[in-house]
């Protein structure tokens, strides 16, 4: 080692090829160097993609579909972010192959928990229930996504734990196994694209699919028996209504209908009075200004009224004595009808 300080000299290794010149040899090497120089000058970048490149460590600019040139020998490096592709993440399971998952209980390659740790949670009446669900995502700012947080979809999946288990400790047990599904979904979907923004990740959320939501296996068989009662009682409930419904308005209807039934009596007989009352009002009058034209009137209509439905009449005079054997005061005969 000499002693200005270099490390000494460095002995470039002979080559002796058989019926090569040195001169040769330097050019077959200068031309592998140039060649290695040319290929890392190049690089391609995806429809689906955008490359972000580096000079010396130092965002310099952001590259689009085709192919580009670069500073070799490690000056500027490529970073490639597929903006066009829609990422997922899966929590409380993995897709291990199209329709293939993985345990709950294996271990997460992002925590070191199980999967089953980050599906297991509280809700707020203090129940517990198994949430899988499926964060589907696109990088729209290469440039945060890179350099704003570090370890981006490792922090991804915690703020998106962190949102899930907000939202379920706010609702029942029931909301999150029926009902409240997709509320829960879509309030997921907002409050992590908030956070996404406040840490300017450079993530835009598509969509919060809510997988599987059910009871710990402990008391899944306990939860369902509750469910079928609960359904049972449902039934019995919409039944009764039914019946209710069917009963009822008809009771009503028949109610009313003898009510406007009795009301239409009153009325006629109410309207009738008022009209004999009237018409006897009338008569009267007449028969005050000529009570005798007025008899004879009243006793000839009233004749004119019961005559017609006489079918044996019998005239005689107001003089005559003794007429009575001549009649036929059979009772059997009396029946069909007659007067004298």
């Amino acid at each position: 080692m000499a002693d200005d300080g270099f490390l000494g000299e460095i002995k470039i290794p002979k080559f002796n090829i058989p019926g090569a010149s040195a001169g040769m040899v330097r050019g077959i090497i200068a031309l592998l160097v140039l060649l290695v120089l040319v290929i890392s000058s190049f690089f391609t970048i995806a429809p689906e993609e955008v490359g972000v490149v580096l000079r010396l460590g130092k965002f310099q600019r952001n590259a689009e579909p085709g192919l580009h040139f670069r500073l070799p020998l490690g000056v500027e490096r490529v970073t490639k972010v597929p903006i066009q592709r829609q990422l997922k993440e899966e929590f409380g399971f993995q897709t291990v192959s199209s329709g293939v998952r993985s345990q709950r209980g294996q271990r997460s390659q992002f925590t070191s928990r199980g999967r089953e740790a980050e599906s297991n949670m509280l809700t707020g009446d203090l129940n517990a229930a198994v949430v899988e669900w499926v964060v589907q995502y696109r990088i729209v700012d290469p440039y945060k996504y890179l350099f704003r947080v570090r370890n981006v979809r490792t922090t991804l999946r915690d703020m998106s734990e962190a949102v899930m288990r907000g939202v379920i400790g706010d609702r029942t047990v029931n909301e999150v196994l029926t009902v409240g599904r997709q509320e829960v979904a879509d309030l997921v979907e907002v409050e992590l694209q908030a956070l996404c923004e406040q840490y300017e990740n450079g993530i835009k959320i598509d969509q919060v699919v809510l997988q599987d939501v059910n009871p710990p296996d402990a008391v899944k068989n306990s939860f369902n028996e509750v469910n079928q009662a609960q359904q049972e009682r449902e039934k019995l409930i919409n039944e009764a209504q039914s019946e209710y419904n069917r009963v009822i308005p008809r009771a009503r209807g028949e109610a009313q209908q003898t009510i406007r039934e009795a009301e239409g009596y009153a009325l006629e007989r109410v309207n009738t009075a008022r009209g004999d009352s009237a018409r006897f009002v009338a008569v009267y009058r007449e028969y005050r200004v000529a009570p005798a034209v007025t008899r004879t009137r009243i006793y000839l209509e009233t004749m004119s009224e019961i005559m017609p439905k006489i079918t044996k009449k019998t005239i005689i005079d107001d003089d005559m004595k003794g007429i009575v054997p001549f009649f036929n005061l059979d009772p059997r005969e009396s029946g069909k009808g007659g007067g004298n």
